[in-house]
């Protein structure tokens, strides 16, 4: 027998997703573990979106459609900017995604050839690092040290010590919740684009910021490539369907890969998805339970010696020193599932060289469940 191997498969694992699995394992053995590992909100896609869902299961309306994505959900997701960030885009920049994980795979194929140097912030998330490695792009991360964010200054050290053909930021980020001012991501993108660096923004987490308005990097130039979703804010993890904003020169490009990777994004998603924008009164509700958690984890997380290593200003994390415990967060993440029943991500997912000091953790979750959880970590580490 045959196998054969590329190096491909050697980039590193998902820590959260096998966190998860474990959790999935016990809660199957009937044991009731709590999870705060993975950023998946536990409340359902808004009435309407699964209304129109069904409707197109009755009729059968389940087929391919254009590579991009329907025109009506393209219409959507354009008439978005203009109403949330008072930006005018055109439909035909916008590409339909099966999930912000084929956005990223079409951005670095249509971006980035093998060896070319683009960079991230070390913590970010994982899955950047890994699609790119095993894509033969090279990887820089920048350590953000005490920074809440990556910034301008980063952006030219890194470039100054060898060239970069990209960069790639998250505001809110993951796994650290921070959000970059509006003045800091404008020098950040200009700065950018005065050194020939090509920006990819992920956005994935607007709309759950709380205490600052969205700015999309869009505001500050058209060469920026966006990326969004409708997992998070819009609570579709599992309809797996996301978008791009593209640079005119970039669609040609996006599309003729996605023809041949994905022929298109599942239909039955795009109907559904085009009513999530008319389901802010749901959805806004939902934002609200995550204030509220955030509000108790802010409070219960550095009293029981996990102080925040960042601050929480958007998306749905809690990200934490855990030096008083342990100096290796894996083998405590796995401890703390096995014998508190609490499910939370070690520091390795975002950060290859200091993640052994923190962990991750989600509160998407019911508040009921986050008050459970610290109750359950504070019993276990007495």
């Amino acid at each position: 027998m045959v196998v054969s191997l590329s190096r491909r498969g050697n980039v590193e694992p998902f820590h959260a997703m096998d966190v998860l699995a474990e959790a999935n394992r016990l809660k199957a053995q009937g044991v009731p573990v709590i999870s705060m590992a993975v950023g998946q909100p536990s409340d359902p896609a808004p009435a309407r979106v699964r209304a129109a869902a069904a409707e197109a299961l009755q009729v059968g309306r389940i087929g391919y459609t254009d590579t991009l994505g329907l025109a009506g959900l393209r219409k959507a997701i354009a008439a978005h900017y203009a109403d949330h960030y008072r930006l005018e885009v055109e439909p035909a920049r916008i590409a339909v995604t099966t999930g912000s994980s084929a956005a990223f795979n079409l951005a670095f194929l249509a971006m980035f050839d093998p060896g070319d140097r683009v960079a991230i912030a070390a913590p970010g998330y994982p899955a950047y690092r890994n699609i790119m490695a095993a894509l033969g792009i090279d990887v820089v991360e920048i350590a953000l040290g005490d920074a809440a964010y990556l910034h301008a200054g980063h952006l030219e050290a890194a470039h100054r010590e060898k060239p970069l053909k990209g960069v790639l930021f998250a505001s809110p980020a993951n796994p650290t919740g921070a959000v970059i001012p509006a003045d800091e991501l404008s020098t950040l993108v200009e700065t950018a684009e005065a050194l020939g660096i090509a920006v990819i923004s992920d956005e994935i987490y607007h709309r759950l910021a709380y205490g600052a308005p969205d700015t999309t990097a869009l505001a500050f130039g058209n060469s920026v490539t966006v990326i969004n979703s409708f997992s998070k804010y819009y609570c579709m993890t599992g309809w797996r369907i996301g978008w791009m904003v593209l640079p005119e020169a970039l669609v040609r490009p996006v599309e003729r890969i996605a023809q041949s990777l994905y022929i298109s994004p599942p239909e039955l998603s795009q109907i559904a998805a085009i009513e999530a924008f008319a389901a802010t009164e749901e959805l806004e509700a939902v934002k609200g339970r995550y204030a509220w958690n955030r509000e108790l984890l802010m409070k219960r997380l550095p009293e029981l010696s996990f102080p925040l290593a960042a601050p929480m200003d958007g998306a749905f994390y809690a990200f934490c020193d855990v030096t008083r415990h342990t100096n290796d967060s894996m083998a405590f993440a796995r401890k703390m599932l096995a014998d508190a029943h609490v499910a939370a991500t070690p520091g390795r997912d975002f950060d290859t060289q200091a993640g052994h000091r923190t962990m991750r953790f989600s509160y998407a979750g019911s508040h009921d469940d986050m008050v459970e959880a610290m109750a359950r970590i504070e019993r276990w580490l007495r």
